[in-house]
């Protein structure tokens, strides 16, 4: 977060001189005209509000973090700090506050930069107009509902760009890619979660030692320091192991960047979150859930596999990522909200509803992991909901929850 600002604060003792080597005797005209002692007023004051602005948006910040892990998911914060329009804010204000900063020094009795005073409460009224957008923008993007549209559609971009990437390879399943040549293992010198693969790199790699770099790890795996990152199958010459490791990011955390599941994973921790018994939403849980079959309706209608060859030019396999199926997305989109939701009414007829929108719009192939999870709501009703006429009620199909139109189990 403090990039940005840095920038912006360079940036803004730079546009200072250009205003003061700019400002002529013919311009700017008379009426925008400062005596040294308004004009020194003028940019005091105009430093003053700028460090306060800053004080007022890190508390803002502040608040936001208590917010979302309180109330939401840590995994949230990551998304939040790095967002556009709060990094254009904070450098904004740092900006304005170097320029109004660096004229302050080149204001005499018989000299004043009117041109740089007039700019700067231009740029007051730009840092003003962009503090109402970023008020605008959390206050309603701090809605539960508002996150899960967020993270979803972000999932959502991630998993098609994904998948159009990897099924535009050639596809190798069938062959024995572990079979060619000796075996050489790279080993990872630090730990951490892989974030993400230099695909068009570790391609590259692969020919350029004529070999295949297969991955034994999903993208989002924690891999601890020593463990094995990559096996080189094959080979004319060994692949620098630095180079190679350095073609794989690792992280303290996951990513969403290429790892769809982790967005999926966000959104099942706001709704269990809501559904915990010290906060008691089972609304949020079904708003979210909403979202959730959205991004299983993207997911189940690709061709998943378990695993990817990426070939190079000459269709020889150089690169195997492990993949997960649609049984992996699935189980984890519903598992833990149906155990923490099952004592509610309102979740059980959603979580219905969800898995039988799936079964209609989803191939025949995938039906039977949704057939499973049917299943397993099925009993968790019947523990739930000892009385009959509950467990009726809990197992029709509900989008709303409560309240929708419910269709009877069947």
């Amino acid at each position: 977060m403090w990039i940005a600002p840095l920038f912006g604060m360079a940036l803004g003792v730079v546009l200072a001189e250009l205003a003061i080597a700019a400002d002529g005797a013919d311009w700017p005209p008379s009426g925008w005209r400062y005596s040294a002692t308004t004009a020194s007023g003028v940019l005091s004051s105009i430093v003053g509000a700028m460090v306060a602005l800053l004080g007022f948006v890190v508390t803002i910040g502040v608040l936001v973090i208590q917010q979302a892990t309180g109330a939401l998911s840590p995994r949230y914060m990551r998304l939040w700090y790095r967002d556009r329009l709060q990094k254009t804010v904070l450098a904004t204000f740092t900006g304005t506050f170097a320029f109004a900063f660096s004229l302050l020094r080149s204001i005499e009795s018989d000299s004043v930069p009117d041109l740089g005073v007039t700019l700067a409460g231009a740029a007051v009224a730009v840092s003003l107009l962009l503090l109402l957008v970023y008020l605008n923008r959390f206050t309603h993007n701090l809605r539960p509902v508002a996150i899960a549209d967020l993270v979803g559609r972000m999932g959502e971009g991630v998993f098609a760009r994904g998948t159009m990437t990897l099924h535009a390879s050639v596809p190798h399943d069938d062959e024995a890619v572990t079979a060619r040549g000796p075996v050489t293992l790279i080993r990872s010198a630090g730990g951490g979660a892989i974030q993400a693969f230099n695909v068009a790199g570790l391609v590259t790699a692969g020919v350029r030692h004529d070999c295949t770099f297969v991955v034994p790890h999903l993208i989002g795996d924690y891999v601890p320091p020593g463990a094995v990152l990559v096996e080189v199958h094959g080979g004319t010459s060994a692949p620098d192991p630095r180079h190679v490791t350095g073609l794989i990011a690792l992280g303290a955390e996951r990513t969403i960047e290429q790892d769809p599941a982790f967005a999926l994973r966000v959104l099942v921790d706001v709704a269990i979150r809501a559904l915990s018994p010290a906060v008691n939403d089972p609304t949020t849980a079904v708003q979210v859930l909403n979202h959730i079959e959205s991004f299983l309706t993207v997911a189940g209608s690709a061709q998943l596999r378990g695993r990817y060859v990426m070939a190079d030019d000459r269709d020889r396999p150089r690169l195997v990522l492990h993949g997960r199926d649609w049984e992996d997305y699935l189980q984890l989109a519903v598992s833990e909200i149906r155990d923490y939701g099952a004592s509610s009414m309102q979740v059980c007829r959603r979580l219905r509803a969800l898995l039988d929108g799936l079964r209609e719009s989803l191939p025949s192939a995938q039906h039977p992991a949704v057939e499973a999870e049917l299943e397993l709501l099925r009993q968790s009703v019947e523990r739930a909901f000892a009385d009959p006429a509950h467990r009726a009620v809990a197992e029709c199909a509900d989008r709303q929850g409560i309240g929708g139109r419910s269709r009877p189990h069947q």
